[in-house]
């Protein structure tokens, strides 16, 4: 059953959403590399295809994952953080990024208005709103966002497995950190982001807007895509979930 991913319950162009009554909402905003038609990679952009720069590698698996476990609802995107960037607010100059290990995005270089609204309308905004649409129907306290990181990055290793990233909802952060170190895992916490620099816009968003409480992790990604690691992780945090 963990081998494949889950069939979700609904699907269009911008988000995969699945159902369920367990203990959080699942969110996962760089979940694939796809760049649905008529885009195409440039040439020039090739180099991305595969890279975190295009996805979080391991991280829509970990979503399937945990949601199989804990039975509960989760939306992923299903577009390219490169088209638009869900983790993102609609202001940011990050939004559509163009510059990538020093060099060029060409796919989104020059970006005229009617282009950026085309991709807001068709993909940003949708996704967001099916989020807002699945924390408001669940009783769920917590809305989990899942995201994954570079093992290197400017040349240096990370040491940590996990981060935990929040901006003020600490305590709950700590919790789950503490859990998952006791299970064994090098935790650090807004590492290696910080939530406090708005860098966990849509969990935050969501939650607030719902009264809930946001949560959002960053696994390394040479371990998310570890099936096995997965699982560890998987059953530390339904524990956690569990003793609450």
């Amino acid at each position: 059953m963990r081998d494949s991913a889950p069939a979700p319950a609904h699907r269009t162009e911008a988000v995969e959403i699945f159902g369920g009554d367990g203990p959080v909402v699942l969110t996962c905003e760089h979940a694939t590399e796809r760049l649905p038609a008529p885009w195409r990679w440039p040439e020039a952009d090739q180099r991305l295809v595969g890279t975190h720069w295009a996805y979080d590698l391991g991280a829509a698996d970990l979503t399937y994952d945990l949601q199989r476990r804990l039975s509960c609802a989760a939306v992923l995107s299903r577009f390219s953080r490169l088209l638009v960037d869900p983790n993102r607010p609609e202001g940011a100059e990050t939004l559509f990024r163009d510059v990538a290990d020093g060099e060029p995005v060409r796919f989104n270089l020059d970006l005229d208005a009617e282009e950026r609204e085309r991709r807001l309308a068709g993909y940003y905004r949708p996704y967001h709103a099916a989020a807002d649409e699945v924390v408001e129907a669940s009783s769920a306290p917590i809305v989990f966002s899942v995201h994954t990181f570079t093992p290197v990055y400017e040349g240096t290793k990370r040491w940590m497995e996990i981060g935990v990233l929040y901006d003020t909802h600490e305590a709950i952060s700590l919790e789950l950190g503490r859990a998952l170190r006791d299970a064994g895992f090098h935790v650090a916490y807004n590492e290696p982001w910080s939530g406090k620099e708005g860098l966990i816009y849509s969990v935050d968003r969501h939650a607030r807007s719902h009264g809930r409480e946001p949560i959002e992790i960053e696994v390394r990604q040479d371990l998310a895509v570890q099936a096995e690691f997965r699982w560890r992780l998987v059953d530390a945090i339904a524990g956690w979930l569990r003793e609450r």
